[in-house]
């Protein structure tokens, strides 16, 4: 199901806004800092994992190259950061507590590489398991800011739910022109931003994971255009 990501972020957001709600600022600062960590190498793991499903690594290593360079160019992840840090300076100066809470957990929430590698891997193969990394990162953080912030983190749901659904949803009518070659590039290509992730997760290196996100887009351009030309797929 194309969606079950999505239902799960938003339940995890909502479940832990609810307890930080309740809690306060009571839960040690130690135990998010574990929890995060751990999710970290886990998610260098689960990257390495997709980053081997390429048949061909110079298609991979192209789809990549290309993918950075395109979206360097475009300046991708200073937009992301740049769109997010403009909404939160505009509406969260118009209200009050609860709507500076919403704006700012829904920018959280829903401007990162995770969401659009979730959701478009959720969407095409109905594969979670990244929306479920997410989700976990985000119940927690869920807590932190309802902790600090109050009951208005809760009203991000909404945004999880129409956003990232509506970007799982599209992935999902795409995958139809896809073949399984262009299907496991596309997971490889993927797999190797999961692993920048990882590693921003455990502070190593800050990499601009969205920058390289137009190669998930070029690696079954690659393949697509292989074929085309009567090439091998494989070395």
């Amino acid at each position: 199901m194309f969606l079950s990501g999505t239902l799960l972020n938003a339940a995890t957001v909502l479940i832990g806004g609810l307890i930080g709600t309740r809690l306060g600022a009571r839960l040690p600062e130690r135990l998010r800092a574990t929890v995060v960590r751990g999710l970290g190498l886990f998610t260098i793991a689960l990257g390495l994992q997709g980053a081997l499903q390429t048949r061909n690594v110079i298609i991979l290593l192209f789809a990549i190259l290309l993918g950075g360079l395109a979206g360097s160019a475009l300046s991708l992840d200073a937009r992301l950061r740049g769109i997010g840090d403009a909404l939160q300076r505009r509406l969260a100066a118009k209200g009050g507590r609860v709507s500076e809470a919403f704006v700012t957990t829904s920018i959280v929430f829903c401007v990162g590489p995770l969401t659009f590698l979730g959701a478009i891997q959720n969407g095409i193969s109905g594969d979670a398991r990244l929306l479920t990394i997410k989700s976990v990162l985000d119940g927690f953080a869920a807590l932190a800011f309802a902790a600090s912030l109050g009951w208005g983190v809760l009203l991000s749901v909404i945004t999880i739910l129409v956003y990232q659904g509506a970007l799982a949803a599209g992935a999902s009518l795409f995958a139809r022109a896809l073949t399984e070659s262009m299907l496991g590039e596309m997971s490889a290509a993927g797999g190797l931003l999961v692993m920048g992730v990882g590693l921003r997760l455990l502070e190593i290196k800050d990499v601009q994971v969205a920058d390289f996100l137009p190669a998930i887009f070029i690696a079954p351009a690659i393949v697509a255009a292989l074929i085309a030309l009567g090439l091998p797929l494989t070395p």
